[in-house]
Order: structure tokens, then sequence, then C-alpha cells
């Protein structure tokens, strides 16, 4: 074939010379060297375990790796070699560090728990280093009470035990990232430049993590005045310590930090700077969901000191019967219920008390006495069972035996036949629980399910734990705030009712018998209000 020989002829020539080119190419860079002979594959075997030795050495527990600045700073008669072949293994997951900076008293661990709370609801698993816990834990050995004197700048013995502490949070967050957990927050100060700049380093440069500052800052006297009040009261630093010392104690703290506080201006960081008195935000270079969705929620967070209450309807025709869901009205007990919770809030003559409802009529009964504004909110509603509402345990176990089984397998994730789990009902929630995290003062009469998602956000509940709370009738539950955490008190009014919990049988298979599916279902009666018509009268269910 004469025309596959002229072809040939053609590109033999453009190819080879492109080759040669590649090859002076490939030695002008260093990728090939000319004298050698030993095979590519053993130098990148060579090259692969020094790189391994160098990895285990930088990331040992007892020293940080190198700074970005300690790096550039190496003997000049060191020449950078490429390794052939070697380069950053890709990443399958990143995570975020979220690294708090700012003056003590301006709200940092309270925004830091509060995005960890929100963080955490919705599925990026979170958690709170916080290097105040770290220096104490380094102080426990010498016995020694922390004291102004440990923040002294020119006090060098105890910058270093701080910076130790520091670090020992940075590891620890290194840590939580490396198991797959999705966000880690650093709880730390970080007032100058260099300290911010060896976390940047550490976490972005050397690890490949993203890092995202928030710089709390204020400069409200009375905003300040209520802080140091909640630190003087809850901090682990000043208790038992007398308290005009403690007082003392607290602003020569604050003084030796303002010594050497250098605001956070840093152009190349990404960044939130929040006002904790105003809560003014300004944002530089926030990219990513995660990054973006903290943003989103900075304007929910308040560390203002706020209460809550919540309460169930009173007891409806439906609990009585044993059965889920549905519109019922109030029994002649959940009648009672409702004066004297009215009774009740009336008398406390809380100030610019609100309630919220949901929009079926059991809760807008139990709340009409209360003497507020009231707000019927569709996310309160009870959820939905779908097929299955209005019926009892009973008539459930009896007509869809293989649904009630699944329940009880995974009653969080479960959702009835066109109705709802208790995952949907979280997400359902999350705009009242964000309105919740900014107000003081509101009256929520909601329902069981409902009550379980948002008491156990508050309370900093696994998501397997909300179908299991205990949200009782006739209960008063008042959440309040208790530093960064929250504290739940509950007040039992005294007006008799049913128990509508049913605990986890032990027995979720599907072919276990009917006895073994309802042996945890609490008592019930047969009619739906056996007080209000005794003898042969007509119950309400025929007068309805």
């Amino acid at each position: 074939m004469p025309w596959v020989i002229a072809c040939f002829d053609l590109l033999a020539t453009p190819i080879l010379d492109h080759c040669l080119a590649v090859r002076k190419l490939a030695l002008q860079t260093g990728i090939l060297e000319e004298e050698t002979d030993k095979p590519i594959v053993a130098q990148a075997a060579n090259a692969t375990n020094t790189s391994n030795r160098q990895k285990k050495s930088s990331l040992s527990a007892d020293t940080m790796a190198p700074s970005a600045e300690e790096q550039r700073q190496e003997p000049k008669d060191k020449i950078a070699v490429r390794t052939p072949g070697i380069s950053k293994s890709p990443r399958k997951f990143a995570g975020v560090v979220i690294a708090m900076c700012g003056l003590p008293g301006r709200g940092k661990s309270q925004v830091a728990q509060c995005l960890s709370r929100r963080l955490n609801w919705n599925g990026d698993s979170t958690k709170v280093m916080r290097v105040s816990d770290y220096r104490r834990k380094r102080l426990e050995p010498y016995g020694e009470a922390v004291s102004h004197e440990l923040f002294r700048p020119d006090h060098t013995a105890n910058a270093t035990l701080r910076a130790l502490a520091q670090r020992d949070a940075m590891h620890d967050c290194a840590a939580w990232l490396a198991a797959g957990n999705s966000v880690a927050i650093l709880d730390a100060t970080l007032v100058t430049r260099a300290q911010r700049a060896e976390v940047f380093d550490y976490f972005s440069g050397q690890l490949g993590y993203r890092v995202l500052f928030i710089e709390c800052v204020c400069d409200d006297p009375v905003v300040l005045e209520r802080n140091y009040k909640e630190i003087l009261r809850y901090s682990a630093d000043y208790t038992g310590m007398n308290p005009v010392r403690a007082e003392e104690d607290l602003q020569l703290k604050i003084a030796h930090y303002a010594e050497s506080y250098e605001p956070m201006d840093e152009k190349t960081y990404p960044r939130i700077r929040v006002d904790t008195a105003s809560m003014d935000i300004e944002a530089r270079k926030v990219s990513g969901h995660v990054e973006t969705s903290v943003l989103g929620y900075l304007g929910s967070v308040t560390i203002k000191p706020h209460t809550l209450y919540f309460s169930r309807h009173g007891e409806s025709e439906y609990n009585v019967l044993g059965k889920v869901g549905g519109d019922a009205v109030l029994s002649a007990r959940g009648e009672r219920y409702a004066q004297a919770l009215a009774t009740k809030f009336n008398a406390m003559r809380i100030p610019d008390l609100r309630v919220l409802t949901s929009r079926l009529r059991r809760t807008i009964a139990t709340a009409r006495g209360v003497e507020a504004p009231q707000e019927h909110v569709a996310a309160l509603n009870e959820l939905y069972a779908g097929i299955c509402e209005g019926l009892s345990y009973e008539e459930m176990q009896e007509h869809y035996p293989q649904e009630f089984a699944w329940r009880d397998q995974d009653k969080l994730r479960y959702r009835y036949p066109w109705g709802e789990s208790y995952i949907d009902a979280m997400q359902r929630v999350e705009p009242v629980i964000a309105e919740l995290q900014r107000s003081n003062n509101i009256l929520v009469v909601s329902h069981q399910a409902v009550l379980r998602c948002i008491i156990g956000f508050f309370t900093d509940k696994k998501p397997e734990e909300l179908p299991y709370m205990e949200v009782p009738l006739h209960t008063i539950i008042r959440v309040s705030s208790h530093g960064y955490n929250y504290k739940v008190d509950f007040f039992k009014l005294p007006i008799e009712c049913v128990n509508t919990t049913r605990v986890k049988p032990t027995n979720c298979s599907a072919d276990r018998t009917a006895d073994d599916a309802l042996i945890t279902v609490p008592p019930h009666f047969d009619i739906p209000d056996p007080w209000r018509n005794p003898g042969s009268g007509p119950t309400l269910v025929q007068q309805h």
C-alpha cells in the first residue's frame, strides 16, 4: 500500500521533532536526569518514603507543624527539587474550621455554641473546642487557681502555657475533622495577627481545611456590663471566688488582652465581623456552603439572656381515646387546664409576652385566655400521620402492622404514608427556632412531636433522642439561657390527664405478636369524655 508509506513518511519527522523537544524541556526542568541508571519507579518509591517520614514528623502530637513564615526562613543553600510523580493527594472531604476572635466579654462563646447547635441540627457534625478548657486542664497538675497574672503579655512562661493550650485545642480540632466530621469551632481570643496567622497556616496551609474567622466586637458599655456579669456567674474561672475579687480579676484580665489586641484587618482571610451589641454583620471573602450558611445563621443569634415557655395543648378527646393526630377539641380536663394556664400567665405579668400556637383547635382553645398578642403558626401543627390520622395504636397495629413495626424500628426517619416523619417536622419548625433564638418571653402552645423537636434543639439533644423525649400534658416547660447553654424547668399544674408517652418496645420485628407491639401503649379510655357525661347521656363525639 504505497499511500500508507507516504503517510508515514509525512508524519514521522514532526513526531520525532516533538518528542525531542519534550525531552529537552524535561531535562531543563529537572523532571528527567540524563545520567542515571535508576528506574523512575524506584525514584518515585524513595521519594514517597521520604515524604511519609516528613509528614509523620510534622504532625506529631508534641509539636506544631512549622508555619508558612518558618518554612520561608529555611537555609538558602537548600535547593527545591521537584519529585517526579509526587503531588498532594486529592481530598474527598474538606472540613471547615471556624476560629473565634476578639477580646473577652464580647460574646464569642455564646456565638460559637449557637452556631454549633444550628449546624448540628442541619446535619453538619460540629464540635466546639474551647481554649479556656484546655488552659484549665494544663493548670490542674499545679493546683493553681486562674488569675489575671496568667494573661499578662509580658510574662513569658504564662504566655507559653496559653500558647500550648491553644495548640492542644487546634490539634483536637484537626482530629475531629480527620475523623470525618464537618465543622470544628476553635473558641479562642486570637487577639494578635501572629496568632491568627498561626491558625490559618496550620489548618489551611498544612492540613488543607477551609478556615473562617469570626471576630466579635462590642463597645456598648451596657452590653459589656451585662456580659461581664454572665462571665462571673457561669465561668469556671470564678467558681467559688469572692465576688469583689472576681470582678477586679476579670477587669485586669481584659486589660491584659487589650494591651496586645490587634483588630482583625487582614485582607487575605475569609472573615466575618459581628458587633454583638447591634448585631451588625460585615463579611469578607466568605464562600462555601457551610460558610455561607454560618453567615445566615448569625442573623438569628443573640447573646442576651432570654426565657421561653412551652406547653402542649390541654388534654384532647383524641388523647383520652389514645388516638393520634386529627383536629380534636379539648376534653373537660383539657378545658380546665386552659383556664389554669391563663390564670397562671396572667398573674405572672411577664413583660412583652407573646403567644404562638398551631392552627389546630386544641392549641388555640388552650391559649385563648392568656392576655397577650397571639399568632397561629402552621409550622407548629402536629406531625401529620397521613393514613394513620385519627387511629389509635391498636387500630394501627390491626390495619397496618408492617407500618407500625417500621415506625418502631426507626421512629426518627419513619414517614407515615402520605404523612410526615420527625425529620420532616425538624425541617418544618426551623424558621420558628430561628425566631425563638433571638426572642424573649414567648409562650409556645403546640403538640408533643413538635415540642420535642424545638426543646430538643435548645437542649442539644441528638436527633435519635427526639422521638422519645418526655413532654407531658398539663405542664409548663420553661427554657432559660444559662451562659451559652440552656436550663429546662418543668411545672406540672394540678389537673389530671392521660399519659401519651409510648416508649420504644423491645420487639420491633414485623412478625411480632400484637401483644408485643402494644405492650408499651399507655392506658386510655374507650369513650372521649367519661367525666362530662355520666350515666346514659350522649358523648361529645355524638354531639359534634
